[in-house]
């Protein structure tokens, strides 16, 4: 079943519990997602980001994900993830998108502001949900200067002025493989939790302790953005089926792929899934209402 971000969010943040957020740039990671969603019984969101469009392009993308939401049997928001490009933002919305991200955390604040706010004007026509982003999360290790954190005040402006339906924040996290512990800053999820209506995002997820995952959670956060970690183990699993093996198929290189992924996919959705409040079975029930 399609639905919004913000549907999808509204559900996790009366569980107390975060949505596994996945990016899918093939089909076999797609399926993957979704069949670990489904075997966990619990809403997700699956991802294209816009850096993957050499990889698959949008417009072969968007087909396939909304195909496997509609069909899916738990609800399933279609997002475009860290959208850069306007026009490629509209793109994804006139595909049918049911969420898209604009990612204009590199740019100075009011610019940013002022192109998130007409994001969020295009996404209207849709009824489409819309994620923004402020502050700076790391791209090779963690960086404790306080400039690149995000805001409070800035933040309580950004979503007021904008109308945003979630919000990306940095906090301590980075992209891809971590290269020493990660230092979070748990006090100021939970201060822009206290301050804002609108529920908070962590990119970055992967490679952080079970614990982590957990205080984050509490503190606030209801969407983690997850995929180099499950990427990897798609991977790692193919390099040892082939060791000293016959050269293979290129079908059972695809599905060995995908079975490694979807084991860690749903490991990332139990963790995630763990640290709210209320019984699996109401859970359940709050899903399907």
């Amino acid at each position: 079943m399609l639905v919004t971000l913000k549907q999808a969010a509204a559900w996790a943040e009366a569980q107390g519990i975060a949505l596994g957020a996945f990016n899918a740039p093939n089909f076999e990671m797609m399926r993957a997602v979704i069949e670990a969603a489904e075997e966990a019984g619990t809403a997700v969101v699956l991802q294209h980001a816009q850096l993957h469009e050499p990889i698959l392009p949008l417009a072969l993308a968007a087909p396939l994900m909304l195909a496997l939401a509609e069909n899916a049997a738990v609800p399933v928001c279609v997002h475009l993830d860290h959208g850069v490009d306007l026009d490629y933002i509209h793109r994804a919305l006139k595909a049918g998108f049911s969420s898209v991200m604009y990612d204009g955390s590199g740019l100075p604040y009011e610019e940013n502001k002022a192109n998130t706010a007409l994001v969020v004007g295009l996404a209207a026509k849709t009824g489409a949900s819309v994620e923004g982003e402020i502050g700076t999360v790391g791209a090779a290790g963690p960086d404790d200067e306080e400039s690149l954190y995000t805001n409070p005040a800035d933040a309580k402006n950004f979503v007021e002025s904008t109308g945003i339906d979630a919000l990306a924040c940095a906090f301590g996290t980075v992209h891809g493989l971590y290269k020493s512990k990660p230092k979070l800053d748990f006090a100021r999820v939970a201060k822009l939790h206290s301050m804002l209506d609108v529920p908070l995002v962590m990119h970055g997820g992967s490679g952080v302790s079970e614990e982590d995952y957990h205080r984050c959670i509490q503190g606030g956060i209801r969407k983690i953005n997850y995929f180099t970690y499950a990427s990897r183990a798609g991977g790692l699993a193919v390099r040892e089926k082939l060791a000293g093996a016959e050269i293979p198929y290129l079908h059972e290189i695809a599905q060995w792929g995908r079975e490694a992924a979807k084991r860690d996919v749903a490991g990332a959705i139990r963790m995630f899934s763990t640290a709210g409040h209320g019984t699996p079975a109401a859970r359940q029930t709050a899903l399907q209402a």
